[in-house]
């Protein structure tokens, strides 16, 4: 949709965008019912993102127990591709990882786990322990990509090999 700028705030199709029209009125301080008009669209479009996201997420999740691995997938590569929150982005990498790896995919999964845990994704407890990463586990690029994230497992190591130098926990 375009529009041109006419004087004293009004507007009428022709020049500029959306977006140089929010920006004029902005600028101006001049907020008109077309402005309004223009952030209801937006905040709704985006709410509606964010349904179909979480619909996304929870039919992915049950693709997935079905085993139903490529049609899981698709739908959280789907929730990765419609600007999702972060929280929203660790999870649905998390997820793409295990079925890649169930899918026996190591390269695409490990770089799936990678996303995961740049976008924040923290138990890792559950990336060592998790069945449906078994295949992920058996890669020796498995060890060094979660190292790089964990540093809980890295101080631990730490510790771990500072106590055996002075004979903490020998019997």
């Amino acid at each position: 949709m375009k529009t041109k700028l006419i004087r004293k705030g009004k507007w009428d199709s022709g020049e500029l965008s959306e977006k140089e029209i929010i920006r004029a009125e902005r600028n101006t301080g001049n907020v008109s019912t077309k402005l309004r008009e223009i952030q209801m669209q937006n905040y709704q479009k985006k709410m509606e993102q964010k349904i179909q996201r979480e619909d996304d997420l929870r039919s992915g999740l049950r693709l997935y127990k079905e085993g139903k691995y490529e049609e899981a997938l698709d739908k959280f590569e789907s929730v990765l591709g419609s600007k999702p929150e972060i929280d929203e982005s660790s999870v649905a990498s998390y997820n793409v990882a295990c079925c890649y790896s169930k899918l026996d995919r190591i390269q695409a999964g490990l770089s799936a786990l990678e996303d995961a845990m740049k976008a924040g994704y923290e138990d890792f407890k559950t990336i060592r322990t998790d069945p449906d990463l078994a295949n992920l586990r058996k890669s020796e690029d498995f060890a060094p990509l979660l190292n790089k994230y964990d540093e809980s497992f890295i101080n631990e190591s730490a510790i771990n090999a500072i106590k055996s130098l002075f004979g903490f926990g020998k019997k």
